[in-house]
């Protein structure tokens, strides 16, 4: 399996990215650091980094050229960079800001990169992935919560529009051999998008890895024909056990 993680040097994509490539998978992860995104895959069996800022249609262009020719071509693709509301507002968790305080310009960074991010890496590989018979979109998301909670503009309207895009993608993908699912960790994850303030022992706090056995069952054989499924990973095992005796 040859994937291709956005976003793949810290947080979500980093922990994917490395159960992936522990799994025996041929990983290209992403990162707006080129020689970052390098330094990090040097650390991964069979991982190779690339340069990509999702919000550039060159960027992601030039990007996918270059995964594509490293890897032999890509078997599936994660969608997951992004930032988050530490981005807008530092104090998002203890001090909410009105969507009315919300600077225009962190507005459109926040959608820019977490929804048209979304939208140009998907359109750039998808004709590939036809054209090569098949492939596998798997689309980063969040709580339904968290995408209506209080001082969460822009981040939970940038989230809740790439859950919107995956299910149109999904039923516009419908019977072609590829297949598009929504992934999310179920509920505050410990990554670079929290407050360096927040204290994360005994919170509740979800731990990166716990979206590692998902990511890597949907690139195994048995998820082959999964299609337009929403699965939180804090709740695989039950999901994996409904979905099989609904085959």
């Amino acid at each position: 399996m040859k994937v291709l993680v956005t976003g793949g040097t810290s947080g979500l994509g980093l922990a994917m990215a490395s159960a992936l490539a522990a799994a025996g998978a041929y990983v290209a992860l992403t990162g707006r650091s080129g020689e970052r995104a390098e330094s990090v895959a040097a650390g991964l069996p069979g991982a190779t980094g690339v340069e990509m800022d999702v919000r550039d249609d060159s960027s992601v262009a030039r990007a996918v050229d270059r995964a594509w020719s490293r890897l032999g071509g890509i078997d599936m693709l994660v969608n997951n960079a992004g930032i988050g509301m530490r981005t807008v507002n530092p104090r998002f968790m203890t001090q909410p800001q009105g969507f009315w305080e919300v600077p225009s310009d962190a507005f459109r960074a926040v959608i820019d990169t977490n929804l048209t991010g979304y939208f140009l890496v998907a359109r750039e590989i998808t004709p590939r992935m036809l054209a090569s018979g098949g492939g596998r979109i798997v689309n980063i998301s969040i709580n339904h919560s968290t995408m209506q909670r209080v001082g969460f503009v822009p981040y939970g309207p940038s989230r809740a529009g790439s859950e919107a895009l995956s299910r149109i993608m999904a039923a516009d993908l419908r019977g072609t051999g590829v297949t598009v699912n929504l992934l999310l960790p179920g509920g505050a994850t410990v990554t670079g998008m929290l407050p360096p303030d927040v204290a994360t022992e005994g919170h509740g706090f979800l731990s990166p890895a716990v979206m590692g056995p998902p990511i890597v069952w949907l690139a195994s054989d048995d998820a082959a024909g999964v299609h337009d499924e929403r699965i939180v990973a804090a709740e695989f095992e039950q999901w994996l056990r409904d979905w099989k005796s609904r085959q």
